[in-house]
């Protein structure tokens, strides 16, 4: 078991003072045997009447509306979680899809859905071919196939920090041989899926020892990460990072899981104001392993508390590798396109915006 707090703080500046319309936000994950959430904080300016709800997959989603204009807006959500990774030893699959191909029975392929649909156009069968060279046509070890599926992606393709709002498609994720996380994970579900596999995808957080100044390293540590789950019978979804060649690592902090990248934005929501108002926004992530230290005494009510008072082993911080995981807000006044701006400046802090006002989450 390990013990994490991540603290994800997110900031829009704007140059008058914007009115803004509902947000929502996909920042807490579900209790699990794998993942407990022990604690959770939502910081809000200006403040918001927040009302709780599980989306169609089952994530906990938190609606927003403010009541006040501001020159900016403030998200921050601090979680204290416990993780309980899942050993490749532990994996155990049911005899009968132990090798693939097999194929799943009648209930699991009702009930996985669409899940096991291609959702990408894939004219001349670019995903296919590439899903294929790791299948020679004879029967092989189903947890093998995957394996060498996620990690080819991490040996043979570029991981290049992007700033444009969206995922990739699979098909110019191969064609460029480079890309985020989000478009690893897509490229990854799209191509099992071909092969006949249930995915769907992920979006959290990753930890990273080696930031903390072990040797090695890992893409997208210390940020809003995203990587696959696959279903197989006997041992139910297991997640893939193919970003860093990852299987069921638990440094892979999960949040919530969609069937598309497009249903998996933490923060969304929109402002009304001239478009050129928005001056950009900038996205701080921190990840820390360890107990985190008790809470004084007299600390207030509204904080955060402690799980234990044993010192933080490790820290790492880092800003949002990421950042096509957050949606821009979109202007309701004047229909012109916001220019997609991530300024990186953890300071930033604008003396008017009203004092935060944080709030427990629900437990």
């Amino acid at each position: 078991m390990r013990h994490f707090t991540v603290r994800h703080a997110t900031r829009y500046n704007y140059a008058q003072p914007a009115a803004f319309g509902p947000h929502r936000l996909m920042v807490r994950p579900r209790d699990s045997h794998d993942l407990r959430l022990v604690d959770a904080e939502l910081t809000l300016s200006p403040p918001g009447a927040t009302r709780w709800m599980h989306d169609v997959f089952g994530n906990s989603i938190a609606l927003v509306e403010f009541n006040q204009s501001a020159t900016e807006l403030f998200i921050e959500s601090t979680l204290h979680l416990e993780s309980y990774g899942l050993p490749r030893q532990a994996v155990s699959i049911a005899p009968e899809a132990q090798n693939y191909p097999f194929v799943y029975s009648a209930g699991d392929r009702s009930d996985l859905g669409r899940l096991v649909e291609r959702h990408y156009p894939d004219p001349q069968g670019l995903v296919d071919a590439w899903a294929k060279r790791f299948f020679p046509g004879d029967p092989m070890p189903t947890f093998d196939l995957l394996a060498k599926l996620n990690s080819a992606i991490k040996n043979e393709f570029t991981y290049n920090a992007r700033y444009e709002e969206g995922t990739q498609s699979p098909i110019e994720t191969l064609e460029r041989m480079s890309g985020t996380c989000r478009d690893f994970a897509l490229l990854f579900i799209e191509a099992v899926r071909s092969l006949g596999f249930g995915a769907r995808f992920i979006t959290g957080y990753l930890y990273d020892p080696a930031l903390d100044g072990a040797q090695g390293g890992i893409q997208g540590a210390g940020a809003t990460h995203a990587w696959a789950d696959v279903y197989l019978p006997g041992a139910g979804w297991v997640e893939y990072d193919p970003t860093n060649g990852l299987i069921a690592g638990d440094n892979l902090i999960r949040i919530a899981v969609t069937r598309d990248p497009s249903q998996a934005i933490p923060i969304s929501g929109s402002f009304t104001a001239v478009p050129s108002d928005y001056l950009g926004m900038t996205v701080e992530v921190t990840v820390t392993s360890g107990r985190p230290e008790a809470a004084p005494a007299d600390q207030s009510q509204n904080q955060m508390q402690s799980s234990g008072d044993a010192p933080i082993e490790t820290q790492v911080q880092g800003v949002n590798s990421d950042p096509d995981v957050e949606e821009m807000p979109k202007a309701v006044i004047d229909e012109a396109a916001i220019q997609d701006q991530i300024d990186i400046q953890n300071e930033a802090q604008n003396a008017n915006a009203p004092d935060a006002v944080p709030e427990k989450l629900p437990a």
